[in-house]
C-alpha cells in the first residue's frame, strides 16, 4: 500500500504507513455526515492510530472530535465511554437554547451540570430510562454541530454501552460521525460489534474497514523512515518475520534498535518479545480453560503447525478432552486453523510468549513427550528432534542429531537449511574445535548454493583464525571463504583469500585449480596479465590427477576467457560441451559456464546468444541447483529485456529478484542502474541520477570491472544530458583508461560514445582520434558487434562538424549494427545521431531521421528521448502529429497535458518536465495545475488516476 506521512506525534514518530486506502475511505465516509464507521483488527493492527490520523486532518477542516475508551473490567461502568467523551464537550456547548432533554445527562456530567438543562424525573422502567439517555445524547452532540465521536476497543463494552451506540447509529444527528474500534475475535461469542447486526439508515453513510497485516514493503518502509540507510533488506525481512505485519510489534522492535543502536539482525532475532504483544497474548492466556491451557502449552512447545491428535498426544489429553481444548484456544485467538487442517499460532512472537508462561518442569517434560511423538514419524523430522533434545539439557545429543539433520539436508539439496543449521552449530558456546571446524568445512562446501553472505563471511573468517586447524581444512574453509566473497559479495578481498588458498590446497590439487580458474577472470590490479597463467596452471594440476571432474572442468574455464577476449573461435567450441555426463546427470561447471558466457555475450553484444544461453541455463538449472548462479541468470534475462525495449514489467521484475536475493550485490546493481535508465529516457533526471547513485555506491570498490564501466558510463551520459560535459569526462576518463589498460575494447558496455562526446565537448578532439584508431586497431580481428557499432558512433562524432555527410554514413553503419544487435534504443539514438548531422545540409532528410527516432522513442516509452526530437523537429519548421481530437478539450487532457500527466506519474519534478519538454518553470507550473485539476487528484496520488501512463514498452513480445 502506499504510505501516508503522519505527524511525529501520532505514532510515538512513526511514518504511518501501509494504509493509504483505509485512510481515504475513512476521511470520504465521514466527510459525508451522518456516517458510522466500524474499524475491525486484531490488537496492534494499527487501529487506534488509523483513527487519529483520520481524525488530525478531519480536524483541520473544522470537525470536532471526543474520544472514549472501553476498558477489559471484569464490571464495566454502564455508558462509561460515551459519558467521558461526553465529557469533554463543555467548551463547545451553546450558553442557551440546548433542549429541555439533553438535562437526562446532568447527573452522569457533574462537570457540565451548570451547562445543561435540568435533569428530568428518572423514569421508573429501565427501557425508558435508556431512551431518554439516547435523546439527551443526541441533543447534546446535535447541539455542538460537526462533531466525531471515537469510541476505541468496543469489544470491551457492556451491553448497555452497545445499546446506547447501537440506537444513536439508528438515529443519527446531521452534523455527526460515528468512529468504533474493535477486535472480532474478543467480541461476545456470536455478538455484532455494536450487539446486533447494523445496516445505516436511509441517508447516512457507512462501512467496516478491516485491517490487514502490513506487508513486508509496508515494514520497509516505517523501518527505513525511522533507521534510514541502516534499515538494511535484511532486517527489514526479520521485523517482518517477527512481526507478522502487526505495526505495534514492528514498532516495538524499531525503539529497541533506535534506543539501542541496534543494527545486528542476529540480535534483533535473540530480542525479547515487545512489551505490548507480551501483554495482549498474556491477557488471553490467563482466560484460557485448564484444558485450554494444555493444548496451547502444548503448541508452544512444539513451535510449529501441527494436528489435532500431535498436540493431545502432548497434551497428555484424550481426543474429548484435546477437541474442548482445542476449541477453546480458537475461540480465544490463541491459535488458528491452517490452510492444511493444522493449528498453530497466530505469530510466531506469541508462541515465545506462551512457551516462556510455561512453568520450567512442565516445559520440561513437554519437550520430552514431543521427542517421543516426533521419533514415531517416517521420516524422523530431525531439526525439529534436535530441538526438542537442546531444549531437555542434552547438548551432545543435540549435536549429533543437528549434524544428521545436515546431511539429511544436503543429500536432499535443501542447502539453504544445511547453511542455516551449520550457523547454529557455529554460534553454540561450548562445541569444541574439532566440530566447529568441520562445521565450517562443511557450510565451506556447500557456500556456492546460496547461503547468509554477512554470515558465512564473519563466520568462516573467525574458523579460520583457530592456529589448531590443519592446512588442508584451512585451505578448503578459506577457498569457501573467497568464492563466496567473489561471487556474492564481489568483493576484490575475495581473489586474496584464494591465492592464499592455493597453497594451503597443495595437498588437494582439484581444489587448488578452482581457485585458480576463479584467480584467472579477476581483472583488476594488473591481475589480467596473469589470468592465462593462472588458466595454464589449473589445467596442469589436475591433468594427471585421480578427479575426472576437476579434469574437465578447468578446461571450460578457457571458453569464459576466449569470449572475454572476443575470440568468435569460443562459440564452435561452446556448442560441443558436454551439457551431461554419461549417465544423464547435469555437469554444474558447465551449467556455471553457460551463464558466464551468457553474461559476456551481453557486454559483446551477442543479446541472441546471450538469450538463449540464459534459456538453457534456466533449463538445467531445473534439474541440478548451483546456487547463486540461479538467481544471476534471470539478472543477465532482465538486462536482455531492458535493451530490448520490453520495460513494462522491468521494474516489477527487477524487485521481485532483490527480494529474493537481498544480499547479492550484482543484483542490487543492476536494478539501480535499470531504474536509473529508465527515468533517465523518461525525463526523469532527478531520480535517475539518484538511481545511477545508488548503483555507484553499492558497486564501490567491486571486483567486476564490467559493473564500473556501466556506471560509470550512466553517469557520465547523465551529466552530458544536464549540460556539463568537464564532469562527464571527469566520470569517464578513469573508466576509459582501465578499457586501454585492460585491452577490453572488445567489452565497452556504452562507455565509448559517452566518453568520446564528452572529451570533444571539452576540446579533446585529438586524443579522440587517438581512442578511436586504438580501438579499430584492437578489434579489427575481434568478435564484438556492440563495440563495432559504438566505434562507427565515435567515428561519427569525430567528422559531424568538418565532414557531415562521412558522419552520416557513420552513423547509418551504427544504426544498422544496433538493429543487429537488436537494442532499438540504440537504433532510435544512432537515427537521431543521423538528422541531427544532416540538419544544415538536407533539412528534409534530417526531419525523416528525427521523425524516425522520435518514433521509436515513443514506441518504447521513452518520452524524454521523443520530447527532444519532436522540439527539434519544430526548430526545423516541421510540425509534429498530434492526436486525434478536439482543439476544445474541456475536462479531458489534451495531448500536452497528457505528456505532463505521464511524467508525473513517474516521479517527475517541474525541472525534470521543464528540461524534457522544452517549457518554462512557469508553463510547466500552469500544465500541472490544470493536469492536477483535470483528474481532482493531487500529485502523490496521480498514478492511481491515470494508470496507463507509464511505460509502454511496445517491443514486449506477443
Amino acid at each position: 500500500m502506499a504510505e501516508q506521512q503522519g505527524s511525529p506525534g501520532l505514532g510515538r514518530g512513526f511514518t504511518f504507513v501501509g494504509r493509504r486506502q483505509e485512510l481515504d475511505l475513512l476521511l470520504a465516509v465521514t466527510r459525508q455526515p451522518p456516517a458510522v464507521v466500524l474499524i475491525e483488527g486484531e490488537a496492534g493492527m494499527g487501529k487506534s492510530r488509523l483513527v487519529r490520523e483520520a481524525t488530525a486532518i478531519l480536524k483541520t477542516e473544522g470537525w470536532r472530535v471526543v474520544t472514549g475508551f472501553c476498558h477489559p473490567l471484569r464490571e464495566p461502568l454502564p455508558y462509561g465511554p460515551v459519558v467521558d467523551a461526553l465529557g469533554k464537550v463543555g467548551p463547545w456547548l451553546p450558553a442557551t437554547g440546548l433542549p429541555p432533554t439533553a438535562g437526562a445527562l446532568a447527573p452522569l456530567l457533574p462537570d457540565l451540570a451548570d451547562r445543561l438543562p435540568a435533569a428530568p424525573a428518572t423514569p421508573g422502567h429501565p427501557g425508558a430510562l435508556r431512551h431518554q439517555l439516547i435523546q439527551a445524547v443526541r441533543s447534546v452532540l446535535d447541539a455542538v454541530g460537526r462533531v466525531i465521536l471515537v469510541v476505541e476497543d468496543l469489544h470491551w463494552a457492556d451491553d448497555a454501552t452497545r445499546e446506547l451506540l447501537l440506537l444513536l447509529a439508528r438515529d443519527l444527528p446531521d452534523q455527526f460521525a460515528l468512529m468504533v474500534t474493535y477486535r472480532a475475535e474478543d467480541l461476545p461469542p456470536g455478538a455484532a460489534a455494536l450487539g446486533a447486526a447494523y445496516r445505516p439508515p436511509p441517508g447516512a453513510g457507512g462501512t467496516v474497514i478491516r485491517l490487514s497485516p502490513l506487508t513486508e514493503n509496508d515494514v520497509a518502509d516505517l523501518a527505513g523512515a525511522a533507521l534510514g540507510a541502516q534499515a538494511t533488506p535484511e532486517l527489514c525481512a526479520v521485523l517482518h518475520c517477527r512481526s507478522e505485519g502487526l505495526p505495534l510489534v514492528a514498532e516495538e522492535d524499531l525503539i529497541t534498535l533506535r534506543d539501542q543502536a541496534c543494527r545486528d539482525v542476529r540480535e534483533l532475532e535473540r530480542a525479547e518479545v515487545p512489551t505490548g504483544l507480551q501483554e495482549a497474548v498474556t491477557e488471553r492466556l490467563t482466560s484460557l480453560s485448564p484444558i485450554g491451557a494444555a493444548v496451547v502449552d502444548a503448541a508452544a512447545v512444539l513451535a510449529v503447525p501441527a494436528t489435532e491428535a500431535q498436540l493431545a498426544e502432548i497434551a497428555g489429553l484424550d481426543g474429548d478432552a484435546a477437541a474442548e481444548g482445542l476449541i477453546d484456544a480458537l475461540r480465544m485467538a490463541v491459535l488458528r486453523e491452517t490452510d492444511t487442517g493444522r493449528y498453530a499460532f497466530r505469530h510466531v512472537l506469541a508462541q515465545q510468549v506462551a512457551y516462556r508462561y510455561i512453568p520450567g518442569p512442565r516445559r520440561a517434560r513437554l519437550h520430552r513427550r514431543a521427542i517421543d511423538e516426533l521419533q514415531t514419524h517416517d521420516p524422523v523430522p530431525l531439526v525439529q528432534l534436535a530441538h526438542h533434545t537442546l531444549a531437555t539439557g542434552d547438548r551432545r545429543g543435540w549435536l549429533d542429531q543437528i549434524e544428521q539433520a545436515v546431511d539429511q539436508a544436503v543429500t536432499l539439496g535443501d542447502t539453504g537449511t544445511a547453511a542455516t543449521l551449520l550457523h547454529r552449530i557455529l554460534d553454540h558456546p561450548g562445541v569444541d574445535t574439532e566440530r566447529r571446524s568441520q562445521a565450517a568445512l562443511a557450510l565451506a562446501r556447500i557456500v556456492h548454493y546460496g547461503v547468509d553472505y554477512a554470515v558465512t563471511v564473519r563466520e568462516l573468517g573467525s574458523v579460520l583464525d583457530d592456529p589448531q586447524l590443519p592446512d588442508a581444512v584451512r585451505g578448503e574453509i578459506r577457498l569457501g571463504l573467497g568464492l563466496v566473497m567473489v561471487k556474492v559479495g564481489a568483493d576484490p578481498a575475495g581473489f586474496r583469500e584464494l591465492a592464499h588458498a592455493v597453497d594451503e590446497l597443495a595437498t588437494q590439487p582439484h581444489k587448488a585449480a578452482l581457485a585458480m580458474v576463479n584467480l584467472a577472470l579477476y581483472e583488476r590490479d594488473g591481475a589480467a596479465a596473469h589470468a592465462w597463467d593462472w588458466q595454464d596452471r589449473a589445467e596442469r594440476t589436475v591433468r594427471d590427477g585421480a578427479d575426472e571432474m576437476s579434469r574437465r572442468a578447468a578446461p571450460i574455464n578457457r571458453l569464459i576467457l576466449m569470449a572475454r577476449d572476443g575470440d568468435a573461435a569460443v562459440w564452435p567450441l561452446l556448442d560441443r560441451l558436454p551439457r551431461r555426463d554419461a549417465a544423464g546427470a547435469v555437469l554444474g561447471h558447465a551449467t556455471y559456464a553457460l551463464y558466464a558466457l551468457a553474461e559476456v555475450a551481453v557486454q559483446l553484444g551477442h543479446d541472441r546468444r546471450a538469450r538463449a544461453l540464459v534459456v538453457e541455463v534456466g533449463a538445467l538449472l531445473d534439474h541440478a541447483a548451483h546456487g547463486r548462479i540461479e538467481c544471476i541468470p534471470r539478472v543477465v534475462e532482465l538486462r536482455l529485456d531492458l535493451l530490448a525495449g520490453r520495460w513494462t514489467r522491468l521494474e516489477d521484475d527487477y524487485a521481485a529478484v532483490a527480494h529474493a536475493h537481498p544480499d547479492v550485490k550484482q543484483i542490487k546493481v543492476d536494478r539501480a542502474l535499470c531504474q536509473g535508465h529508465l527515468a533517465f529516457v523518461q525525463g526523469r533526471h532527478s531520480l535517475a541520477h539518484d538511481h545511477f547513485a545508488t548503483a555507484a555506491a553499492v558497486a564501490r570498490g567491486t571486483s567486476e570491472v564490467d559493473v564500473s564501466i556501466r556506471i560509470a558510463a550512466a553517469l557520465a551520459a547523465f551529466r552530458l544530458a544536464e549540460g556539463d560535459p568537464q564532469a562527464a569526462w571527469a566520470i569517464a576518463e578513469p573508466a576509459l583508461s582501465m578499457v586501454r589498460g585492460l585491452r577490453s575494447w572488445a567489452r565497452t558496455m556504452d562507455l565509448l560514445p559517452v566518453a568520446a562526446e564528452a572529451a570533444l565537448a571539452c576540446g579533446h578532439h585529438a586524443l579522440v582520434e587517438r581512442l578511436a584508431a586504438e580501438a579499430e586497431s584492437d578489434l579489427c580481428d575481434r568478435d564484438a558487434p556492440a563495440a563495432s557499432a559504438e566505434l562507427a558512433v565515435v567515428r561519427g562524432l569525430l567528422l559531424r562538424a568538418t565532414e557531415p555527410a562521412r558522419a552520416v554514413e557513420h552513423f547509418a553503419e551504427a544504426q544498422h549494427r544496433w538493429q543487429d544487435v537488436g537494442r532499438p534504443y540504440e537504433v532510435a539514438k544512432a537515427a537521431e545521431r543521423r538528422g541531427e548531422a544532416l540538419t544544415c545540409s538536407s533539412p528534409e532528410d534530417a526531419a525523416a531521421h528525427l521523425a524516425d527516432a522520435a518514433h521509436g522513442f515513443t514506441e518504447l516509452g521513452a518520452t524524454g528521448d521523443a520530447a527532444r526530437c519532436q522540439h527539434r523537429l519544430r526548430e526545423l519548421g516541421v510540425r509534429t502529429a498530434r492526436r486525434p481530437g478536439r482543439r476544445g478539450y474541456g475536462s479531458q487532457l489534451s495531448p500536452r497535458e497528457l505528456e505532463v500527466a505521464q511524467l508525473l506519474v513517474g516521479g517527475a519534478t517541474n525541472q525534470d518536465i521543464a528540461q524534457t519538454l522544452f517549457l518554462s518553470p512557469r508553463t510547466v507550473e500552469k500544465h500541472v495545475a490544470r493536469v492536477l485539476a483535470k483528474l481532482r487528484t493531487e500529485r502523490k496520488d496521480i498514478q492511481s488516476r491515470l494508470p496507463h501512463a507509464g511505460r509502454r514498452g511496445s517491443h514486449e513480445p506477443a
